[in-house]
């Protein structure tokens, strides 16, 4: 049986954005190709990472939301760490109120709230 994951991941800084773009790709297709559904996907750009990971200070941001079977995560994974343009990376599954609070945020409730709030 399927189950939701959400992945986030930080490439190195050092890729133009046609080497990012090629990265994610291959990793997404890891999961394609493992019969997983991509529910959601985000690019959150170049961040400045809490402390430094192999001596860089910033990193691109990712996130992957899934369905999946679990040894298509296992391949995910290997992949990632397999891939030296992946600094870190973290998968968790999601329970009902996770996937409830993530479809809210993709539908932008959330921050209807804040503009309500600021006018």
């Amino acid at each position: 049986m399927k189950k939701s994951y959400e992945t986030v991941f930080i490439l190195t800084p050092v890729l133009s954005e046609s080497q990012m773009k090629d990265t994610v790709g291959k990793l997404k297709k890891v999961l394609t190709d493992n019969q997983s559904d991509m529910i959601n996907e985000e690019n959150w750009g170049l961040k400045k990472l809490a402390y430094t990971i192999q001596h860089k200070s910033t990193g691109y941001y990712h996130l992957f939301e899934f369905n999946s079977e679990p040894n298509a995560v296992e391949a995910f994974e290997l992949a990632c760490r397999r891939d030296e343009k992946v600094m870190r990376f973290l998968t968790v599954s999601l329970n009902k109120h996770a996937l409830g609070y993530n479809e809210k945020r993709r539908k932008g409730e959330f921050n209807k709230k804040k503009e309500e709030v600021a006018s």
